[in-house]
């Protein structure tokens, strides 16, 4: 059975890689949108989408739209495929559970 990853494991790791992977390939969220969806705080969401940064599985887009900054999150190739595994070895572990006696 394959690992768990522990980048992803992570639940607020694991909520934003969850809402990026529902997205098409290549739309992302604003830095709101995702802090109302995993209900954290600035830095708390700011530290993990670093953390997921840093690791190659989002990208971070900093703009301006007007006078206001805006910072979108995009999952990359990458994050897609590593969340993709992450979620594969979670079934494998519900099914091999579900043939226990």
């Amino acid at each position: 059975m394959a690992e768990l990853d522990d980048i992803i494991h992570q639940p607020l790791r694991l909520k934003i890689m969850a809402a990026l992977n529902a997205l098409p390939s290549g739309n992302g969220l604003e830095f709101s949108r995702l802090k109302k969806l995993t209900d954290a705080t600035d830095g708390n969401l700011g530290a993990h989408i670093e953390t997921l940064a840093r690791a190659g599985y989002v990208a971070v887009d900093k703009a301006f739209v007007g006078k206001k900054p805006q910072t979108t999150v995009t999952a990359t190739a990458a994050g897609r495929g590593a969340f993709a595994r992450h979620v594969a070895t979670l079934q494998e572990i519900i099914a091999a559970s579900a043939r226990q006696p």
